[in-house]
């Protein structure tokens, strides 16, 4: 059976509960370590899925690494090879498939509200979901929009087995108190859409509950496309 190649772009943002969904679910899966140096699949041949994570860097960086990512991207669409990204695997598939991504008026940082536009199995009208990003994308050509926000208008779209997300499904307890941790700088003037560090771990086992349950629903939905 070949596997789910989940790119990660630095240690700290890793497949977090997606890899326990997907062992759940019974598909195999490889992390490919790009902040260590693993260099990018040259084609998808025997890859079953491919899964974007996070990471502080932006898709308009001059990186080595996010050219042969764009292609690996297109590639897989044009066979509908299922792909799945979480943030800036999101706007890594945005661009890939022509849409800009740009610096977003605000940043987004915290737990906010989530509202469905598209029916999906299982997922209510509005949940709430962990953000943290400063940038945005726009729709590529035939998205179709499924999620947004008080703050940022795309949270998400899908283009046949392809689902890109600008929130994050993938948290566990410890990966939201590290990266409140880590990323202390970019909190340390709380606003109207960026939480304190106090607010980002308040009620946060009954926050992660709930988070995965939205999660199993919208994995859900893509891992169909798996099968």
């Amino acid at each position: 059976m070949a596997d789910i190649c989940i790119f990660q772009f630095i240690a700290c943002e890793g497949p977090g509960y997606l890899g326990d969904y997907l062992q759940r679910r019974g598909y195999s899966y490889r992390i490919i370590e790009i902040n260590r140096g693993a260099p990018v699949p040259s084609s998808i041949d025997g890859v079953r899925g491919l899964v974007f994570m996070g990471g502080p860097m932006s898709v308009n960086d001059d990186l080595p690494w996010i050219a042969p990512i764009l292609r690996l991207i297109r590639a897989a669409s044009a066979v509908s090879t299922p792909v799945l990204g979480h943030c800036l695997g999101g706007q890594l598939i945005a661009k890939a498939l022509g849409a800009p991504v740009m610096k977003h008026a605000t940043r987004e940082i915290g737990w906010f509200p989530v509202r469905r536009l598209v029916p999906l199995p299982s997922l209510a009208r509005e949940f709430e979901a962990f953000h943290w990003h400063g940038d945005t994308f726009k729709l590529p050509s035939r998205a179709q929009r499924l999620f947004e926000s008080d703050a940022c208008a795309n949270q998400g779209f899908r283009i046949g087995s392809t689902l890109a997300l600008q929130f994050h499904l993938e948290m566990l307890p410890s990966m939201v108190r590290t990266w409140a941790e880590r990323y202390a700088h970019e909190i340390v003037s709380p606003s109207p859409t960026v939480q304190s560090s106090g607010a980002l771990v308040l009620d946060l086992s009954h926050r992660i509950e709930r988070l995965h349950r939205v999660a199993d629903a919208i994995y859900g939905s893509w891992c169909d496309n798996l099968e």
